[in-house]
């Protein structure tokens, strides 16, 4: 249903008379407005009409909804692997760098963009222990800064199978 907006609207617009039939009927009811009588059969035909696209808006709310939800838990299953894929990367990485397990909590903290000050107040070491160690894992990576640092992982991540094109969206 999602695909065909066009469908969900003319559900939506007939709810919408509807409902007007209802709320229009009980409303110049109580506020006692003359109307011309309408004859039985056609009065109940509306009613009939109005029943109907009651229950399509009904049930096309819950296919909505259904889709809507199917659509959260796909995206969420992708969040989780991509996430367990990104942290399979950094630990791959980090192996391959030969970092110490003093470095790869630096180089984790420089990575979720913590500053030196708020590793060195993390970690419980001082400003220039931090210093030292991102150094080392510069100079261990091949990189000038935690910008280059952090370009490495997102150039991983585009080459390879954590982001994946969409296969509606037209090729640039």
């Amino acid at each position: 249903m999602l695909n065909r907006p066009g469908l969900f609207a003319v559900i939506l617009g007939v709810q919408g008379v509807c409902a007007v039939v209802f709320v229009s009927d009980i409303v110049l009811s109580v506020l006692g407005v003359p109307l011309d009588p309408v004859p039985w059969r056609v009065r109940e035909l509306m009613e009939i009409g109005a029943a109907i696209g009651l229950i399509l808006g009904t049930a096309a709310g819950g296919l909505l909804l259904r889709s809507s939800l199917r659509r959260t838990r796909a995206a969420e299953q992708a969040l989780r692997a991509a996430s367990g894929a990104f942290m399979d990367l950094v630990e791959d990485r980090f192996e391959g760098w030969g970092l110490t397990p003093a470095e790869r909590d630096v180089a984790l903290f420089a990575l979720k963009g913590c500053s030196i000050a708020e590793i060195a107040a993390l970690r419980a070491t001082s400003e220039g222990t931090v210093k030292a160690q991102t150094n080392a894992i510069y100079r261990k990576a091949g990189v000038s800064g935690r910008p280059q640092l952090l370009s490495l992982f997102v150039e991983d991540l585009m080459d390879g199978d954590l982001v994946r094109p969409d296969p509606s969206r037209p090729a640039a």
